[in-house]
């Protein structure tokens, strides 16, 4: 291309370029900027820092100086949770059964401990234990405690003499499992030990002494089946308020009978201590105490009157197995309710050595069963209940039925108690419950039918449970048709079931507690009510408490019927035909031992053929009800291992009826704490209160005469004796229902707390006048 002809076209792009170069770089000239000016600004950033840099330090320090002092105060707080206080269990007058008193213990705040000691020796002894990690077990290590509790905290508590031996693995255990609940070393502090932490203290990091409720029965045994006992809460993590606090001190919690039932009342509302820690760890002050709140009253049924004379006949009588039952026939209200042999539940406060325990569950006599509310087979006492079947069937009452000594159903001939010595011979229902004859009730109870029986029996609460409030109570049996071929399909009902039945044996099976109310709604002529414990539910102010979900009052106010025989078919005269009947039994047949001076008594004895392994153990009954014209108590007396009803159980039903009903004239009688019934399997084969002991066998104050050789006459009421009948194949069961209780493990050698075998703290006299110093230098 021509050079002159490139210039001319390429000029404009060439000026273009040039123009904006000069524009970019060719700016007027600044002036420098010099080394003074930047320092001003250097020593200005620099200043200005330091400014704000020391008035942020006097805001935080001078002007938030309580905010910082109360956030490092509260880095050194320690929440511990105080126990809620349990209501009482009153009874019907509110007489106490169970209440609470001031206990003092010693706990182990075990991290606090393992904290100290790391801080002291630079690190902690460790074991390894076999634990689990995502459902897979696998070698785990956690801190020695019982090494690092006998090295920091044994010494200075033998040094004050206040060492005991403990449990090592108890406590290892404790620590790994629940190490947020103050571990508790010694219980039941007392005063001479109260004293000494008062004068020295320990100075220990996680040692305190503190209060707590603890339950006390203060009459001993009296009513233990009733009442139960308590222990500590065991599934910490179903507890609410499980994270609220740093040392976590759970409730009391109900184990068994009205403590377990009744628990979410009975327990009140917890309380806290905020305290302080010093740098080392040691507690040196309580910053603020929230007091817990005691939980609702709860008042039985019971009278206590009546409970003692009960409890008290039974050990004069020397009973070593056996229940007694008194209620009120015109409500249904249990006034007595007691079970020999029997424990007291003090021993289980705050928890059962392991030797106790051991001894109460070995004891072959079963002392933690209730057996006022085991089945039994009811024996004679159940014909009240034949009898009214056959009266709602259509069978009048005049219709007599032959004994001639026994029946024959198919290949089997059922014999009658008489047997051999005679026959009752042609008679009518009230001369039959008199004499209790066997033959004429296999033969109603089959002119009835079976379904009739169980008919009556269902509309009397037999053969389910009774709903009280207590552990362990068995349902009974009412056996029939569809209940044998559903338990024993191999079998077929026949007659001699029906028969068998009729006179309460075979798979009969029924509580003293139900048949009470069966007598008890004979008593009053035909309204069976439900049974009823618990009298009422009262807050610290005497209100009713109500259930928040229904706002209703917990225990419903009043009586409540079951049924109404009157309306099932029973009309006023046949019921007064069986308590006709019932009169004449005490009047002039088998319960004469029954019989009180001035009172009409009706009753019903009764001797049930039972097997304890190979050996005879028949169990004697009375049932009775007094006064007959307008009764005010209804009883069931139940013996194990006696010769008969009529000889055993009847003159203890005589004792506490004259007793009870004393009581009109003299409502102030005094009662006392028992210590345990005791139990025994030695055959007894009579019971007179009127003479004296015979033999150190006898535990009775007032002397009863037990006899062991006694002759068969009519007030043995041996119905049963010499029946050719096999004993009752339905055995009573007596589950082991109650809750293991907390067992107080023996001490161990690692758990030794003296040097030397023998050792004694040494002597130490308290400074009285000291008693209200703060404990561990805490104000109480």
């Amino acid at each position: 291309m021509n050079p002159s002809l490139f210039e001319t076209v390429t000029r404009p792009w060439r000026w273009a370029k040039e123009k904006l170069v000069r524009g970019m770089f060719d700016s007027p000239p600044r002036a420098p900027f010099s080394v003074n000016g930047r320092l001003v600004f250097f020593g200005f950033v620099v200043f200005g820092g330091l400014g704000a840099l020391l008035a942020k330090l006097y805001y935080e320090q001078i002007v938030r100086h309580e905010y910082w002092a109360s956030r490092i105060s509260k880095g050194s707080e320690v929440s511990v949770r105080i126990p809620a206080v349990r209501g009482e269990i009153r009874d019907r007058n509110g007489h106490v059964f169970a209440e609470n008193r001031a206990s003092y213990v010693i706990e182990f705040y075990l991290p606090d401990i393992v904290r100290s000691y790391r801080e002291t020796h630079k690190k902690v002894p460790t074991l390894e234990y076999l634990g689990t990690v995502k459902q897979m077990k696998k070698a785990l290590k956690e801190p020695d405690i019982v090494q690092i509790v006998n090295e920091s905290v044994m010494p200075r508590l033998q040094e004050l003499g206040l060492a005991v031996d403990y449990n090592s693995v108890n406590l290892q255990r404790h620590f790994r499992n629940k190490r947020e609940v103050p571990y508790v070393y010694r219980e039941n502090i007392d005063f001479l030990t109260i004293a000494k932490y008062t004068q020295t203290g320990t100075g220990l990091p996680g040692v305190d002494l503190v209060q707590r409720p603890e339950r006390i029965y203060p009459y001993g045994a009296l009513g233990a089946h009733l009442f139960g006992y308590v222990g500590a809460v065991k599934n910490l993590e179903h507890e609410v308020d499980i994270d609220d606090f740093t040392y976590y001190d759970p409730d009391l919690e109900g184990k068994a009978q009205v403590e377990r039932y009744y628990d979410k009342w009975l327990r009140g509302t917890p309380g806290a201590r905020i305290m302080q820690r010093n740098p080392k760890g040691v507690i040196v002050g309580e910053e603020e105490r929230r007091e817990p709140q005691r939980g609702s009253n709860v008042y039985l049924t019971i009278d206590i009157r009546v409970q003692f004379i009960v409890e008290t006949a039974l050990r004069e009588a020397g009973i070593g197995r056996g229940a007694v039952v008194v209620v009120d026939p015109n409500n249904g209200e249990i006034l007595a309710l007691a079970s020999v042999p029997s424990y007291d539940p003090n021993l289980f406060i705050p928890s059962i050595a392991s030797g106790d325990w051991k001894n109460l569950t070995g004891d072959a006599t079963d002392p933690l069963t209730d057996r006022a509310l085991q089945g039994y087979a009811p024996g004679s006492i159940y014909k009240t209940v034949t009898a009214l079947a056959g009266l709602r069937a259509g069978i009048p009452a005049t219709r007599a039925f032959t004994c001639s000594g026994g029946v024959q159903y198919g290949d089997k001939y059922m014999k009658c108690w008489i047997a051999g010595r005679g026959a009752h011979g042609a008679i009518t229902l009230p001369d039959a419950l008199k004499n209790s004859c066997n033959a004429f009730f296999y033969q109603w109870g089959n002119a009835a039918g079976i379904n009739q029986i169980d008919a009556i029996g269902e509309a009397l609460g037999l053969g389910k449970k009774t709903g009280v409030p207590l552990s362990g109570e068995s349902a009974g049996v009412l056996p029939g048709p569809n209940w044998l071929q559903s338990n024993h399909p191999s079998e077929r009902w026949s007659d001699g079931h029906t028969a068998n039945a009729s006179i309460g044996q075979g798979y009969v099976l029924a509580s003293p507690l139900q048949m009470a109310m069966v007598t008890a709604t004979i008593a009053n002529r035909g309204l069976a009510y439900e049974p009823r414990l618990v009298l009422k539910v009262l807050d610290q102010d005497g209100h009713d408490v109500r259930d928040p979900d229904t706002g209703r009052p917990v225990v419903p106010h009043g009586a409540k019927v079951h049924a109404d025989l009157r309306r099932a078919g029973i009309d006023h005269a046949q019921m007064e035909t069986v308590r006709e009947g019932m009169r004449r039994v005490v009047a002039e047949g088998t319960g004469k031992r029954g019989q009180i001076p001035g009172v009409n008594v009706a009753g019903k004895t009764g001797t049930a053929q039972f097997w304890r392994g190979d050996i005879p153990d028949n169990h004697a009954w009375f049932t009775a009800f007094a006064p007959y014209e307008a009764p005010r108590y209804a009883i069931c007396v139940l013996v194990q291992g006696a010769k008969s009803g009529g000889g055993v159980a009847a003159p203890i039903a005589q004792r506490i009826l004259e007793r009870c009903l004393e009581l009109d004239s003299t409502p102030q009688a005094t009662f006392a704490a028992l210590p345990p019934a005791r139990g025994s399997f030695t055959p007894i084969d009579k019971v007179d209160y009127n003479r004296p002991p015979s033999s150190p066998g006898t535990t009775a104050a007032t002397g009863p005469f037990t006899s062991r050789t006694s002759r068969v006459s009519e007030m043995d009421d041996p119905e049963t004796w010499e029946s050719t009948d096999a004993p009752p194949r339905a055995i009573p069961v007596e589950p082991r229902h109650l809750r293991v209780p907390d067992i107080r493990a023996a001490a161990d050698p690692r758990g030794r707390a003296w040097d030397n075998p023998g050792t004694s703290p040494r002597p130490f006299t308290p400074d009285r006048s000291d008693v209200l110093k703060p404990f561990f230098n805490s104000p109480r």
